[in-house]
């Protein structure tokens, strides 16, 4: 199984460190990404919110979405998409991937 090349994964963390519903923001080529674990799934998702360029690093977290404090728009942890007015354009979302206990986030 090979890598991209040219394709950095980012750790995040010890999973036993990240608990349920933390939230958590690395770097991914030089752009800031929110990391999510909620349902025991993480999400990785472009920290930033379609509508006005402000960060979703905080927000809250319910059924399967966050929302930005902002305006409120949701936005899917799965896919990204906007889900809620005033946001119509989605986030651009990460992969993740757990390996060793640890929590990479590497791009699409």
């Amino acid at each position: 199984m090979s890598e991209q090349v040219g394709v950095e994964r980012v750790r995040v963390g010890a999973e036993a460190e990240l608990p349920e519903g933390s939230q958590t923001e690395v770097t991914v080529d030089g752009v800031s990404v929110v990391v999510v674990r909620s349902e025991g799934q993480f999400y990785a998702l472009r920290n930033n919110c379609t509508h006005k360029d402000f960060p979703l690093l905080g927000g809250e977290v319910s059924m399967g979405r966050i929302t930005c404090a902002k305006h409120g728009a949701k936005f899917e942890l799965a896919t990204g998409k906007a889900k809620t007015l005033p946001a119509v354009k989605p986030v651009k979302i990460y992969r993740t991937l757990v390996e060793g206990g640890e929590v990479y986030v590497l791009p699409l």
